[in-house]
């Protein structure tokens, strides 16, 4: 059973447990990169890596991921975190399966034992709806309308791009092959979805939730 305890909560901006095996949690980053470079162990790939990342947020990202899951995993043990030939982080030597994401102040980390998961953390914002037609069906549009029409395109973005962690492979089209049901938009809600791609037909009820002005898609396989 996976439990919160031992993680450090002055830390964490927010946390769910979603079952015995599966929760996820938020990370506020607000240390400097070398505070947080400090709060890990990494091998000289992961040095090599790290180095080649351009300072900012992209290197504020990687690291904070990573702290954020070695504080959920609560473990001395070295981590090592590789990434599939998809783009898909997995663990060497936990047996976890893992997601992370981050947006701009944020990252996000769901784990579970049992299942492959997906997360996907977004900050809003208005321009969201000129790249639409990139993410969107048609039918999907028709109910994605009304003054809270931005929170609701985050939703189906967010809820898109889980799935894709989720499901752990390339070749999937957020147009072509992730269709959501209608839904009403809530604080904290789900969708229903399917991933529709020959021969796969895959139904996922995704989770997500505004967090101030970000929006959080999550969902197990």
């Amino acid at each position: 059973m996976f439990t919160f305890l031992g993680i450090d909560e002055m830390a964490i901006a927010y946390k769910k447990q979603i079952d015995d095996d599966t929760a996820f949690a938020i990370w506020k980053i607000e240390e400097q990169a070398e505070d947080l470079y400090n709060q890990l162990q990494l091998n000289e790939e992961e040095k090599a890596y790290y180095e080649q990342l351009s300072a900012g947020k992209r290197s504020l990202h990687w690291l904070g991921t990573r702290v954020l899951l070695r504080k959920m995993l609560n473990t001395n043990e070295y981590i090592d975190c590789k990434v599939d030939s998809h783009g898909k982080p997995y663990l060497i030597n936990l047996p976890y399966h893992i997601s992370l994401s981050h947006s701009f102040d944020y990252a996000a980390v769901m784990i579970s034992k049992k299942s492959s998961v997906g997360i996907d953390i977004e900050q809003i914002k208005e321009k969201v709806e000129r790249i639409a037609h990139k993410f969107m069906r048609k039918e999907e549009m028709q109910f994605v309308t009304g003054a809270d029409k931005i929170q609701k395109l985050y939703v189906c973005w967010c809820a898109k791009e889980a799935i894709y962690k989720c499901y752990g492979q390339k070749e999937v089209s957020f147009v072509n092959h992730i269709r959501l049901n209608k839904f009403e938009l809530q604080r904290e809600g789900t969708v229903n979805a399917r991933l529709l791609k020959e021969p796969i037909n895959l139904n996922y009820e995704v989770g997500y939730m505004q967090f101030e002005d970000y929006m959080i898609g999550y969902v197990k396989g």
